[in-house]
């Protein structure tokens, strides 16, 4: 008993009521395709219909069925009653689904069924490759002009889609994350809030979100994860959970936000990883009361921060619970024996105030000294400097707050450090606030190790290392000696040969000498790993990603908090050319003005005079302003900016910054352009193509040998490169020469005939190069580019095509050279052949390069191809005819060239007495048409009837001779050739062949079953090889 039903649906009222209640359930739910064919379950007797299967084409509702027959028909009759049925069919059809989508990761959704729901729909209406993770979704409206369309929004790993269906017509939106250079939250003249999607192309406005900012956030960490996986190789390789996109959950993306933030609060290193937070309350003694806040932990660190900003934080490695045990109860009274134990100073001799000083190990001498001189005179009240102001606050503060790397940190520390730090203890302070003397005391005699390592190494770091030593604060006495200039070197080349991925950077040389003033040599080193690795860890490499990151932000901020500023700027992007051009001479001068109007009283080194002047002599020169108060200044007016909306202004501005890719894309065009004769928009077009294809194996494909990804360091018009697998999917999209199942044997061709370093990867100036040729090269530049494609090194013997055998007997060269006219007449082009290839061969002698002489198995090959071109071309029949007499021309002209090679080898071997050797023919020689009139061999070929003959050849030339000679093929080949046509549907395609090729797992089945039918068809209609039969 079958109590199945298919039936197509219908819509119950009108055309224009049901598109309504179409746009009403995308409203209210984004129902609105009803699949128009469905199976249905229906007990007899109940008018309750449970659907079991749909689809959009008869075709695919009678494959659901044919399953349903074979496996769960004939189950049926073994149930009694007819509830028992409907109650297995439904929990079969249940289970399906869900073991279907299971290996998704579903279940770590926190609604699974929902989100099984959201991914088959997901599934269904883009068609991507299975390996694209769908993330999350949101019900949202995309606004189109004034026009809001309802839907959904799917965040994948790679891609933003949003899917609509209004009053009958749908709307795709497939966005690759790469694509996006902006994400911000705007308004238009409707809504309050909207979130805007900007490409180099198009904005799309999103809203309607439940919760916009949680949208916005993790539409932020995908597009940040993506970028800097795909196009970031120097500063992504340290979240291995987010390194594999299918493995990408919500989870892991909220996740990664609060170890971000985790790590920006309290400046911990980047391998940091954020394992659990809990609501506390901690006792601080200084307050004599209990502060509420949350306590974090990490892999290294038990860290607490309070819930009113900058009221307390305490930072705890586990290395110092685990030595001292219970030094979060006592930290407040740790002795001033409780610092490591100071390593031997440099002997680099001070000319400031504390001149009787060693740098390195100001502290403790300056401590000791003060409190001698208040033995002294315990009395006395003596007026104290500056400096002594600064030591004696910050004594106070370690007595209260502890003077360890554990101490409570509070607001007053903002203070004192926007007071500025002493002299006598900045270096000390450093180590503390950066967390350097945890590694310090972590890694004890590493610093020696790496000296002694890297002493004697030469490498391209070395010797920028001595390029740039004695450029290191000249005009300071502690560098002017070798004992400061050797101290330098070990510090730099240590930290290069401790992480060569960096080595070393211009500017690292100022900031290591400026450490030395204030530490010791190995205090210096880890303070240089603590600045480069965790507090700028994308400043020094060499796309100084974070660098520029930051100066957007900065400019950002400056719009914000400074407008007028900002109104006068005009273009606020202006201050990079001060902050990163360093090669701009007019931007250094008018920095160098700046700073001569900057002083800093409590600096050790020489004071340094005036060298510029911003205004004349009749004017008044702008006062002197004090470094500290410009410090002061910034913690009071801006310091209200939390480091957690900093993060958040960094992630946003990473998006565009990692785009310079656009930049790279408008060089390569300058540069590409003039050599092609494509319109700009159209070769921006194939760039965009090009690119994506790259970034689509890179989205769904296991890295292959070669750079898998996009490598900044090369240069630009190399950074996107391409295998033979993606050529041959671009190839057969883009490509006027499409020859059916040849295509992807002419595309692999092609690919080695680029290939000219033999890497197996090619640029995009190689490939619009090639394209040019084929859609605006001249007749004879087309038919080079074939004749190179069928002689080695394009074709091989391992060609998927070069083994085919000649089994066409039409293909025999026995005939005489004599074609058919349409009076019958017989020609003879004999003298007119011997001229031309005369004229041919001279015109060969001035060329620079001699292409091989091209065989008859290649030549069978050769002809194969324009066979194929020739397919569903207007002048088919023509162009059969016509290259069916150009080849028994260049048949016989091989042959006659066979024999007069094979005569002239027999003549030289009977001369010299060595055996037979083959020798090129000569279009000089008169023999080439000597005897064909009349029968007659040659005398020196009667010497050796038992030799083989030489081997059979043609020219280029020959070709392009006789080509010339049928006027279909000279229009076949000159006619004009569009690619805008091309590029809309490669387009729209590029997607779907890569998803088809994917889904059949192997090149070679990369074809439609009407192509595969058409293809079949053409081989039973396609004419011989040669169409010409002999008089």
């Amino acid at each position: 008993m079958r109590n199945f039903d298919r039936l197509p649906w219908r819509a119950p009222f009108s055309s224009f009521a049901g598109r309504l209640v179409g746009a009403l359930d995308a409203v209210l739910d984004s129902s609105a395709r009803v699949a128009p064919f469905r199976i249905l379950l229906q007990v007899p007797g109940s008018q309750v219909c449970s659907p079991i299967a749909c689809g959009a084409t008869l075709e695919e509702v009678e494959q659901h069925w044919d399953w349903l027959e074979r496996n769960l028909l004939h189950t049926l009759p073994v149930f009694d009653s007819k509830e028992d049925i409907a109650s297995f069919v439904k929990g079969k059809v249940q289970a399906l689904i869900a073991e279907e989508t299971s290996s998704r990761l579903a279940a770590q959704e926190e609604e699974p069924e929902k989100f099984r729901e959201a991914l088959a729909k997901f599934e269904s209406r883009f068609q991507l490759p299975e390996a694209e993770k769908l993330v999350t979704y949101y019900s949202c409206c995309c606004w189109k002009g004034r026009v809001p369309r309802q839907g959904w929004l799917y965040l994948s790993a790679h891609h933003l889609c949003f899917y609509s269906c209004f009053l009958g017509k749908e709307l795709k939106l497939v966005i690759p994350w790469v694509d996006i250079q902006k994400l911000e939250k705007t308004s238009n003249a409707f809504l309050t809030a909207t979130i805007r999607v900007s490409t180099p192309s198009k904005e799309r406005d999103f809203s309607m979100f439940l919760d916009l900012e949680g949208a916005l956030q993790v539409m932020e960490q995908l597009a940040d994860v993506t970028l800097r996986r795909l196009l970031d190789n120097e500063g992504f390789d340290l979240d291995p959970h987010l390194q594999e996109p299918s493995q990408i959950t919500k989870r892991d993306l909220e996740a990664r936000a609060q170890s971000e933030l985790f790590r920006a609060v309290f400046r911990l290193p980047r391998r940091e990883r954020l394992h659990a937070v809990r609501d506390c309350a901690l006792w601080t003694p200084f307050s004599r009361r209990h502060t509420a806040g949350r306590l974090f932990t990490s892999d290294s660190y038990i860290c607490f921060a309070s819930r009113e900003e900058g009221c307390c934080q305490v930072l705890l490695p586990l290395r110092e619970v685990g030595l001292q045990g219970g030094t979060a109860q006592r930290e407040a009274g740790l002795p001033a024996s409780s610092f490591p134990a100071p390593q031997a100073p440099l002997p680099l001799q001070s000319t400031s105030a504390c001149s009787d000083h060693t740098f390195g190990d100001l502290e403790m001498v300056s401590s000791q000294s003060s409190e001698e001189s208040g033995e002294e005179a315990p009395g006395a009240v003596l007026p104290m400097s500056r400096e002594e102001v600064k030591i004696s606050l910050w004594k106070d503060h370690f007595v209260e707050y502890g003077r360890t790397v554990c101490m409570f940190r509070t607001e007053k520390i903002r203070k004192l450090v926007a007071m500025g730090l002493p002299q006598c203890l900045r270096g000390r302070l450093w180590l503390l606030f950066s967390d350097a003397i945890t590694d310090l005391a972590s890694h004890p005699g590493y610093y020696g190790r790496l000296v002694e390592e890297s002493l004697g190494n030469c490498c391209l770091a070395t010797e920028e290392i001595e390029r740039d030593l004695h450029r290191s604060l000249p005009e300071h006495p502690a560098f002017q000696t070798e004992t400061g200039i050797a101290a330098l070197r070990r510090v730099l080349t240590a930290y290069a040969h401790r992480n060569p991925r960096i080595g070393y950077c211009q500017s690292m040389n100022i900031l290591a000498s400026v450490l030395l003033l204030y530490a010791t040599e190995e205090d210096a080193f880890w303070l240089l790993v603590a600045v480069c690795e965790r507090m700028l860890p994308d400043y020094f490499n060499r796309r100084v990603l974070g660098a520029q990151v930051d100066q957007s932000v900065f400019e950002e901020l400056i719009q914000e908090q400074l407008p007028e500023l900002a109104e006068r700027l005009h273009d606020p992007s202006a201050l990079a050319s001060l902050s990163l051009s360093w090669d701009d001479s007019q931007a250094l001068v008018l920095l160098s003005r700046f700073l001569d109007h900057i002083k800093n009283e409590d600096s050790p080194g020489p004071p340094m005079g005036s060298h510029h002047a911003f205004v004349s002599e009749d004017q008044e020169p702008p006062p002197v302003t004090d470094i500290g108060d410009l410090i002061h200044d910034s913690y009071e007016k801006f310091g209200h900016q939390s480091v957690g909306q900093i993060e958040r202004m960094r992630c946003r501005h990473r998006i565009r910054v990692l785009q310079e890719a656009g930049r790279a894309k408008k060089r390569l065009l300058r540069v590409v352009s003039p050599e092609v004769s494509f319109p700009v928009g159209d070769l921006e077009e194939l760039y965009d193509l090009f690119k994506r294809e790259h970034m689509m194996s890179c989205y769904w494909e296991q890295p292959r040998p070669g750079p898998a990804r996009h490598d900044p360091s090369r240069p630009y018009a190399e950074q996107y490169r391409i295998d033979s697998r993606q050529f041959a999917r671009l190839f057969q999209l883009v490509s006027p020469w499409t020859c059916g199942a040849h295509t992807e044997i002419l595309a692999e061709r092609t690919f080695r005939l680029l290939d000219d370093n033999m890497d197996h990867l090619i640029e995009f100036k190689a490939f619009a190069s090639c394209l040019d040729t084929m859609y605006n090269g001249e007749m004879n530049e087309k038919i080079k580019l074939l004749y190179r494609l069928h002689v080695p090194p394009a074709l091989t013997e391992d060609d998927h095509d070069s083994q085919s055998p000649l089994k066409n007997p039409l293909l025999s060269t026995s005939r005489p050279l004599v074609f058919g006219k349409a009076n019958d007449d017989a020609s003879d082009y004999k003298k007119q052949l011997k001229q031309m290839i005369k004229d041919l061969a001279k015109e060969k002698a001035k060329s620079e390069t001699e292409l091989p002489q091209m065989s008859q198995k290649e030549f069978i090959q050769f002809c194969k191809t324009l066979y194929s071109m020739f397919h569903e071309d207007p002048e088919e029949n023509d162009l059969y005819q016509a290259i069916a007499t150009v080849t028994t021309l260049l048949l016989q002209i091989g042959e006659v060239g066979q024999h007069s090679s094979s005569s002239s080898s027999r003549s030289c071997s009977q001369d010299s007495g060595e055996g037979p050797r083959a020798s090129a023919p000569s279009p000089e020689q008169d023999s080439v048409f000597m005897d064909t009139d009349t029968g007659r061999a040659p005398q020196n070929t009667r010497a050796f009837p038992e030799e083989a003959e030489g081997d059979w050849t043609i020219s280029l030339e020959h070709i392009l001779a006789s080509l010339l000679t049928e006027q279909s093929l000279v229009n076949f080949f000159e006619k004009p050739l569009d690619i805008k046509s091309k590029l809309e549907n490669a387009k729209i395609n590029q997607y779907n062949l890569k998803t088809f090729e994917m889904s059949s797992q192997s090149l070679p089945e990369l074809k439609q079953d009407s192509d595969l039918l058409n293809e079949l068809a053409i081989t039973k209609q396609e004419p011989p090889i040669c169409g010409l039969s002999a008089p």
